[in-house]
Protein backbone atom coordinates (compact mmCIF):
# COMPACT_ATOMS: atom_id res chain seq x y z
CA UNK A 1 0.00 0.00 0.00
CA UNK A 2 0.99 3.47 -0.42
CA UNK A 3 -0.04 6.33 1.30
CA UNK A 4 0.13 10.28 -0.88
CA UNK A 5 0.50 13.10 1.40
CA UNK A 6 3.22 11.91 3.47
CA UNK A 7 6.25 9.71 4.24
CA UNK A 8 5.84 8.48 7.44
CA UNK A 9 4.42 5.17 7.43
CA UNK A 10 2.08 6.33 10.25
CA UNK A 11 -1.27 8.07 11.12
CA UNK A 12 -4.84 8.09 9.59
CA UNK A 13 -5.64 6.82 5.76
CA UNK A 14 -8.75 6.98 3.76
CA UNK A 15 -8.79 4.23 0.65
CA UNK A 16 -8.27 6.01 -2.72
CA UNK A 17 -8.21 3.00 -4.68
CA UNK A 18 -5.48 1.09 -6.72
CA UNK A 19 -2.91 1.95 -8.91
CA UNK A 20 -3.75 1.92 -12.49
CA UNK A 21 -1.35 -0.07 -14.63
CA UNK A 22 0.06 1.26 -18.01
CA UNK A 23 -2.01 -2.08 -19.38
CA UNK A 24 -4.99 -1.08 -17.31
CA UNK A 25 -4.34 -3.87 -14.78
CA UNK A 26 -5.08 -3.05 -11.17
CA UNK A 27 -1.62 -2.27 -9.00
CA UNK A 28 -1.47 -1.85 -5.31
CA UNK A 29 -3.85 -0.24 -3.08
CA UNK A 30 -3.41 3.65 -2.83
CA UNK A 31 -4.31 5.68 0.29
CA UNK A 32 -4.74 9.78 1.16
CA UNK A 33 -2.93 10.13 4.36
CA UNK A 34 -5.97 12.58 6.48
CA UNK A 35 -3.30 12.52 9.81
CA UNK A 36 -2.43 15.67 8.94
CA UNK A 37 -4.02 19.36 7.14
CA UNK A 38 -4.10 19.34 3.05
CA UNK A 39 -5.26 21.39 0.48
CA UNK A 40 -6.98 19.43 -2.03
CA UNK A 41 -8.12 20.17 -5.37
CA UNK A 42 -10.58 17.68 -7.72
CA UNK A 43 -11.03 18.76 -11.10
CA UNK A 44 -12.74 16.92 -14.51
CA UNK A 45 -14.99 17.51 -16.44
CA UNK A 46 -18.80 16.86 -16.34
CA UNK A 47 -19.22 12.95 -15.75
CA UNK A 48 -15.23 12.30 -15.42
CA UNK A 49 -15.94 11.30 -11.53
CA UNK A 50 -14.80 14.26 -9.60
CA UNK A 51 -18.21 14.26 -7.59
CA UNK A 52 -17.85 10.71 -6.82
CA UNK A 53 -13.74 11.08 -5.60
CA UNK A 54 -15.38 13.80 -3.37
CA UNK A 55 -17.74 11.28 -2.01
CA UNK A 56 -14.95 8.73 -1.87
CA UNK A 57 -12.89 11.24 0.53
CA UNK A 58 -15.68 12.16 2.78
CA UNK A 59 -16.46 8.13 3.56
CA UNK A 60 -12.45 7.93 4.34
CA UNK A 61 -12.43 10.68 6.71
CA UNK A 62 -15.91 10.10 8.25
CA UNK A 63 -13.99 6.45 9.09
CA UNK A 64 -11.15 8.23 10.54
CA UNK A 65 -10.30 9.39 14.18
CA UNK A 66 -10.07 13.12 15.27
CA UNK A 67 -11.31 14.43 11.79
CA UNK A 68 -14.85 16.34 11.09
CA UNK A 69 -15.64 16.50 7.65
CA UNK A 70 -18.14 18.96 6.52
CA UNK A 71 -19.47 18.66 2.78
CA UNK A 72 -20.87 22.04 1.05
CA UNK A 73 -23.25 20.44 -1.17
CA UNK A 74 -25.05 22.76 -4.02
CA UNK A 75 -26.23 20.08 -6.28
CA UNK A 76 -27.68 17.68 -3.61
CA UNK A 77 -25.27 14.82 -4.23
CA UNK A 78 -24.77 13.96 -1.30
CA UNK A 79 -27.99 13.84 0.86
CA UNK A 80 -27.89 10.04 -0.02
CA UNK A 81 -25.65 9.37 2.47
CA UNK A 82 -28.25 10.24 4.68
CA UNK A 83 -30.05 6.71 4.05
CA UNK A 84 -26.99 4.46 4.22
CA UNK A 85 -25.78 3.10 7.78
CA UNK A 86 -23.26 5.88 8.75
CA UNK A 87 -22.77 8.90 10.86
CA UNK A 88 -24.36 11.82 8.49
CA UNK A 89 -26.28 14.24 9.44
CA UNK A 90 -27.81 16.41 6.32
CA UNK A 91 -28.53 20.58 7.53
CA UNK A 92 -30.31 22.91 5.78
CA UNK A 93 -28.04 25.50 6.78
CA UNK A 94 -29.38 28.48 8.79
CA UNK A 95 -26.21 31.03 9.63
CA UNK A 96 -26.51 33.99 11.93
CA UNK A 97 -26.60 37.96 10.48
CA UNK A 98 -23.52 39.04 12.59
CA UNK A 99 -21.45 35.83 11.17
CA UNK A 100 -20.97 38.20 8.11
CA UNK A 101 -18.94 41.46 8.82
CA UNK A 102 -19.95 44.46 7.00
CA UNK A 103 -18.19 44.74 4.28
CA UNK A 104 -18.95 40.81 3.83
CA UNK A 105 -23.19 42.13 3.71
CA UNK A 106 -21.94 44.46 1.25
CA UNK A 107 -20.50 42.12 -1.01
CA UNK A 108 -23.08 39.33 -0.80
CA UNK A 109 -25.91 42.11 -1.69
CA UNK A 110 -24.03 43.74 -4.01
CA UNK A 111 -23.49 46.72 -3.03
CA UNK A 112 -20.58 49.62 -2.75
CA UNK A 113 -19.22 49.97 0.59
CA UNK A 114 -18.29 53.35 0.00
CA UNK A 115 -21.89 55.33 -0.98
CA UNK A 116 -25.43 54.74 -0.95
CA UNK A 117 -27.62 51.87 0.03
CA UNK A 118 -23.80 50.20 0.56
CA UNK A 119 -22.69 52.33 3.12
CA UNK A 120 -26.04 52.50 4.98
CA UNK A 121 -26.10 48.69 4.98
CA UNK A 122 -22.33 48.48 6.34
CA UNK A 123 -23.26 50.69 9.48
CA UNK A 124 -26.34 49.01 10.16
CA UNK A 125 -24.03 45.67 10.19
CA UNK A 126 -21.87 47.50 12.52
CA UNK A 127 -24.73 49.01 15.06
CA UNK A 128 -26.51 45.20 14.56
CA UNK A 129 -26.11 41.60 15.15
CA UNK A 130 -29.59 40.37 13.65
CA UNK A 131 -30.98 40.77 10.20
CA UNK A 132 -34.43 42.30 11.78
CA UNK A 133 -32.13 44.65 13.75
CA UNK A 134 -30.60 46.21 10.68
CA UNK A 135 -33.81 46.38 8.78
CA UNK A 136 -35.23 48.80 12.03
CA UNK A 137 -32.08 50.26 12.06
CA UNK A 138 -32.09 51.06 8.45
CA UNK A 139 -35.65 52.09 9.02
CA UNK A 140 -35.02 54.39 11.54
CA UNK A 141 -31.70 55.89 9.77
CA UNK A 142 -32.05 59.51 8.92
CA UNK A 143 -30.86 58.94 5.71
CA UNK A 144 -32.15 60.45 2.26
CA UNK A 145 -35.60 58.92 1.25
CA UNK A 146 -33.94 57.05 -1.97
CA UNK A 147 -30.84 55.50 -0.48
CA UNK A 148 -32.64 54.62 3.02
CA UNK A 149 -35.57 52.25 0.19
CA UNK A 150 -32.64 51.13 -1.56
CA UNK A 151 -31.14 49.52 1.62
CA UNK A 152 -33.82 48.40 2.85
CA UNK A 153 -34.94 46.68 -0.59
CA UNK A 154 -31.46 44.87 -0.21
CA UNK A 155 -32.41 43.48 3.29
CA UNK A 156 -35.70 42.49 2.39
CA UNK A 157 -33.89 40.59 -0.75
CA UNK A 158 -31.77 39.37 2.42
CA UNK A 159 -34.47 38.35 4.15
CA UNK A 160 -36.75 36.49 1.74
CA UNK A 161 -33.58 33.86 1.03
CA UNK A 162 -34.87 32.62 4.36
CA UNK A 163 -30.86 31.80 6.00
CA UNK A 164 -30.81 34.07 8.44
CA UNK A 165 -31.34 33.07 12.12
CA UNK A 166 -30.26 33.70 16.03
CA UNK A 167 -29.01 30.75 16.29
CA UNK A 168 -27.29 29.93 13.07
CA UNK A 169 -24.56 27.08 12.79
CA UNK A 170 -22.94 26.14 16.03
CA UNK A 171 -19.11 24.84 16.19
CA UNK A 172 -20.11 22.18 17.89
CA UNK A 173 -22.36 20.54 14.81
CA UNK A 174 -19.37 21.33 12.50
CA UNK A 175 -17.10 19.63 14.69
CA UNK A 176 -18.73 16.53 15.55
CA UNK A 177 -17.60 12.87 15.04
CA UNK A 178 -19.96 12.13 12.34
CA UNK A 179 -20.19 14.13 8.23
CA UNK A 180 -22.37 17.31 7.96
CA UNK A 181 -23.51 17.37 4.74
CA UNK A 182 -24.87 21.64 4.42
CA UNK A 183 -27.77 21.64 1.91
CA UNK A 184 -27.42 24.71 -0.57
CA UNK A 185 -29.07 23.08 -3.39
CA UNK A 186 -31.94 25.15 -2.78
CA UNK A 187 -30.36 28.19 -1.96
CA UNK A 188 -29.15 30.40 -5.06
CA UNK A 189 -25.43 31.67 -5.50
CA UNK A 190 -25.37 34.43 -2.98
CA UNK A 191 -27.00 33.02 -0.08
CA UNK A 192 -25.17 29.90 -0.51
CA UNK A 193 -21.86 31.95 -0.44
CA UNK A 194 -22.99 33.46 2.57
CA UNK A 195 -23.52 29.83 4.42
CA UNK A 196 -20.02 28.68 2.73
CA UNK A 197 -18.09 32.15 3.85
CA UNK A 198 -19.83 31.46 7.26
CA UNK A 199 -18.81 28.03 7.53
CA UNK A 200 -15.15 28.92 6.38
CA UNK A 201 -14.91 31.54 9.44
CA UNK A 202 -16.14 29.29 12.09
CA UNK A 203 -13.80 26.24 11.48
CA UNK A 204 -10.88 28.21 11.26
CA UNK A 205 -11.88 30.32 14.39
CA UNK A 206 -12.73 27.70 16.25
CA UNK A 207 -9.36 25.82 15.26
CA UNK A 208 -7.36 29.21 16.53
CA UNK A 209 -9.19 29.49 19.69
CA UNK A 210 -8.84 25.43 20.39
CA UNK A 211 -12.63 25.01 20.87
CA UNK A 212 -12.38 21.69 18.93
CA UNK A 213 -9.49 19.26 19.57
CA UNK A 214 -11.23 17.84 15.98
CA UNK A 215 -9.63 18.48 12.71
CA UNK A 216 -12.04 20.09 10.20
CA UNK A 217 -12.03 18.71 6.35
CA UNK A 218 -14.00 21.08 4.66
CA UNK A 219 -14.91 19.48 1.34
CA UNK A 220 -16.89 22.08 -1.59
CA UNK A 221 -18.15 20.50 -4.73
CA UNK A 222 -18.69 22.72 -7.66
CA UNK A 223 -16.32 25.24 -6.08
CA UNK A 224 -16.11 27.42 -8.88
CA UNK A 225 -19.98 28.93 -8.45
CA UNK A 226 -18.21 30.38 -5.19
CA UNK A 227 -15.08 31.54 -6.00
CA UNK A 228 -16.30 35.19 -7.45
CA UNK A 229 -18.61 35.84 -4.23
CA UNK A 230 -18.54 36.94 -0.25
CA UNK A 231 -17.07 33.19 0.49
CA UNK A 232 -14.06 34.06 -1.69
CA UNK A 233 -12.31 35.52 0.99
CA UNK A 234 -12.71 33.03 3.55
CA UNK A 235 -11.63 30.00 1.42
CA UNK A 236 -8.44 31.93 0.36
CA UNK A 237 -7.93 32.24 3.88
CA UNK A 238 -8.31 28.52 4.89
CA UNK A 239 -6.06 27.92 1.73
CA UNK A 240 -3.53 30.05 2.44
CA UNK A 241 -3.61 29.53 6.64
CA UNK A 242 -5.57 26.72 7.24
CA UNK A 243 -2.85 24.35 7.86
CA UNK A 244 -0.87 25.88 10.22
CA UNK A 245 -4.12 25.80 12.89
CA UNK A 246 -5.33 22.44 11.42
CA UNK A 247 -8.13 22.88 8.91
CA UNK A 248 -8.34 21.13 5.78
CA UNK A 249 -10.11 22.16 2.83
CA UNK A 250 -10.72 20.70 -0.63
CA UNK A 251 -12.61 21.90 -3.76
CA UNK A 252 -13.74 20.22 -6.65
CA UNK A 253 -14.49 21.87 -9.70
CA UNK A 254 -15.25 21.36 -13.58
CA UNK A 255 -13.56 24.51 -14.32
CA UNK A 256 -10.15 24.71 -12.63
CA UNK A 257 -9.64 28.19 -14.66
CA UNK A 258 -12.09 29.79 -12.90
CA UNK A 259 -10.37 29.58 -9.41
CA UNK A 260 -8.24 31.80 -8.35
CA UNK A 261 -4.69 31.12 -9.09
CA UNK A 262 -3.53 31.26 -5.06
CA UNK A 263 -5.81 28.02 -4.90
CA UNK A 264 -3.67 26.07 -7.58
CA UNK A 265 -0.64 27.25 -6.10
CA UNK A 266 -1.24 26.27 -2.77
CA UNK A 267 -2.20 22.50 -3.11
CA UNK A 268 -0.68 19.78 -1.95
CA UNK A 269 -3.04 17.17 -3.16
CA UNK A 270 -4.49 17.22 -6.49
CA UNK A 271 -6.41 14.66 -8.23
CA UNK A 272 -7.31 15.77 -12.04
CA UNK A 273 -9.93 13.24 -13.81
CA UNK A 274 -10.46 13.69 -17.65
CA UNK A 275 -9.90 17.83 -19.01
CA UNK A 276 -10.72 18.73 -22.44
CA UNK A 277 -10.95 22.62 -22.41
CA UNK A 278 -7.72 24.41 -23.24
CA UNK A 279 -8.42 26.99 -20.52
CA UNK A 280 -8.64 24.47 -17.59
CA UNK A 281 -5.88 22.75 -18.77
CA UNK A 282 -4.04 26.33 -19.24
CA UNK A 283 -4.68 27.24 -15.70
CA UNK A 284 -3.22 24.04 -14.12
CA UNK A 285 -0.20 23.53 -16.50
CA UNK A 286 0.56 27.40 -14.98
CA UNK A 287 1.26 25.66 -11.67
CA UNK A 288 2.98 22.25 -12.51
CA UNK A 289 5.48 21.39 -10.51
CA UNK A 290 9.33 20.84 -12.21
CA UNK A 291 8.76 17.30 -10.86
CA UNK A 292 6.22 16.47 -12.93
CA UNK A 293 7.51 15.82 -16.31
CA UNK A 294 5.91 15.51 -19.76
CA UNK A 295 3.40 17.52 -21.05
CA UNK A 296 0.70 17.72 -18.33
CA UNK A 297 -2.23 17.27 -20.51
CA UNK A 298 -1.00 14.35 -21.98
CA UNK A 299 -0.64 12.80 -18.73
CA UNK A 300 -4.51 13.73 -18.25
CA UNK A 301 -6.61 10.20 -18.16
CA UNK A 302 -9.54 9.28 -20.66
CA UNK A 303 -11.73 6.92 -18.69
CA UNK A 304 -14.03 7.96 -16.17
CA UNK A 305 -12.52 6.91 -12.58
CA UNK A 306 -9.45 7.50 -13.56
CA UNK A 307 -7.31 10.16 -11.61
CA UNK A 308 -3.62 11.63 -12.14
CA UNK A 309 -2.75 12.72 -8.80
CA UNK A 310 0.08 15.11 -8.18
CA UNK A 311 1.38 15.18 -4.41
CA UNK A 312 3.66 18.34 -4.01
CA UNK A 313 4.33 16.45 -0.52
CA UNK A 314 6.61 13.93 -1.36
CA UNK A 315 6.54 15.67 -5.11
CA UNK A 316 5.26 12.36 -6.93
CA UNK A 317 2.80 11.28 -9.43
CA UNK A 318 0.41 8.93 -9.13
CA UNK A 319 -2.08 7.23 -11.81
CA UNK A 320 -5.04 6.16 -9.85
CA UNK A 321 -8.61 4.27 -10.31
CA UNK A 322 -10.74 5.43 -7.85
CA UNK A 323 -12.41 2.97 -5.66
CA UNK A 324 -16.03 2.21 -5.52
CA UNK A 325 -18.52 4.05 -3.33
CA UNK A 326 -19.82 2.15 0.19
CA UNK A 327 -22.26 4.95 0.23
CA UNK A 328 -25.23 5.90 -2.47
CA UNK A 329 -24.04 8.31 -5.05
CA UNK A 330 -26.64 11.09 -5.41
CA UNK A 331 -24.79 12.98 -7.85
CA UNK A 332 -25.40 10.52 -11.36
CA UNK A 333 -26.49 12.92 -14.15
CA UNK A 334 -30.53 11.61 -15.17
CA UNK A 335 -30.71 9.80 -17.79
CA UNK A 336 -34.71 9.96 -20.41
CA UNK A 337 -34.42 6.03 -20.14
CA UNK A 338 -34.17 5.32 -16.83
CA UNK A 339 -37.39 7.66 -16.21
CA UNK A 340 -39.50 5.71 -18.63
CA UNK A 341 -38.47 2.39 -16.95
CA UNK A 342 -39.33 4.02 -13.98
CA UNK A 343 -42.85 4.97 -15.22
CA UNK A 344 -43.51 1.67 -16.89
CA UNK A 345 -42.58 -0.06 -13.42
CA UNK A 346 -45.42 2.34 -11.57
CA UNK A 347 -47.70 1.55 -14.58
CA UNK A 348 -47.64 -2.60 -14.38
CA UNK A 349 -47.21 -2.02 -10.11
CA UNK A 350 -50.83 -0.22 -10.27
CA UNK A 351 -52.04 -2.59 -12.97
CA UNK A 352 -51.19 -5.55 -10.35
CA UNK A 353 -52.58 -4.27 -7.28
CA UNK A 354 -55.95 -3.74 -9.29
Amino acid sequence: MVVIGREEATGATARLGHYRARDGSRGAAVDLDVDRPHVGLVVGKRGSGKTYTLGVLAEGLLAAEGVSPVVVDPMGAFTSLSAADVSVTVVDPSVRADALDPRQWCAVLGLDPERGAGALVWRAASERSTLEGMRSWVADSDAAASTGRAAANHLALAASWDIFDAAGIETGALCSDGLTVLDVSGLDSRPASAVLATVATTLYDARMAEQTSRLPWLLVDEAHAFTDGVARRPLHRLVTRGRQPGVSCVLATQRPSAVPATTVSQTDLLVAHRLTSGADIDALRAAQPTYLDGDFAARLPETTGDALVVDDGTESVHHVTVRERRTPHGGETPRANDLTADREYEALAGSSET
